[in-house]
């Protein structure tokens, strides 16, 4: 398939970058700086700025999929959204945050007083993020939230997958690295099993 994805630099997308290339597929790897993406086989770093609607929608289109791995706060989630649509792009992942799901019934977990000060405004905007994409009628999109603990880790291709609930492990830590991340996603991509929907991924 041919896949977009925008932060291809940052720590989520480069893991993303490197399994959807490990899969063969062609990846149009997009960065503000595209000379920090790894030369990978069957992706092509690119230059783009997700702030700027018109040219990303251009650099999307003719794609099967479009991945945006970007932190909420320095970016637009209107002019994402905006900018799946205008490329006529087939499907929509957005790299989710763990801030959104739900830590008892009706509980989100930024709300809860341990969490972190320092997060919260970003997993505020990720929270608003994907309550506009749950309002969208034409666009196929998918927002995957990963765990608490968003971490640099081994690829085990073990995990499971929830919807909108926090998931943690048998120690009641939640957790995934970013390289099992990357599995799930590209996973989805080929066999899609939460169209329109959020789902997370742990262990």
């Amino acid at each position: 398939m041919k896949i977009a994805v925008a932060g291809a630099s940052g720590r989520a997308g480069s893991e993303i970058t490197k399994e959807l290339s490990r899969r063969g597929h062609a990846v149009t790897a997009i960065a503000r700086n595209p000379e920090k993406i790894a030369v990978l086989p069957n992706a092509t770093p690119t230059k783009g700025d997700v702030l700027d609607q018109p040219a990303l929608a251009k650099l999307w289109a003719g794609h099967d999929v479009a991945v945006s791995s970007v932190h909420f706060l320095a970016s637009d989630a209107l002019k994402l959204i905006g900018a799946a649509k205008d490329s006529k792009v087939g499907r929509y992942l957005v790299v989710g945050g763990a801030g959104s799901l739900e830590v008892a019934p009706g509980v989100k977990l930024v709300t809860t007083p341990g969490f972190p000060a320092q997060y919260k405004a970003e997993a505020e905007a990720g929270s608003a993020f994907l309550d506009l994409l749950r309002q969208e009628k034409e666009l196929n999109w998918t927002f995957i939230s990963p765990s608490a603990l968003f971490i640099e880790g081994e690829r085990t291709g073990k995990f499971r997958l929830g919807t909108d609930q926090l998931l943690a492990d048998a120690n009641g830590k939640s957790r995934i690295t970013f390289a099992d991340y990357a599995i799930a996603l590209a996973d989805e991509i080929e066999r899609p099993a939460h169209e329109r929907q959020r789902f997370t991924v742990g262990y």
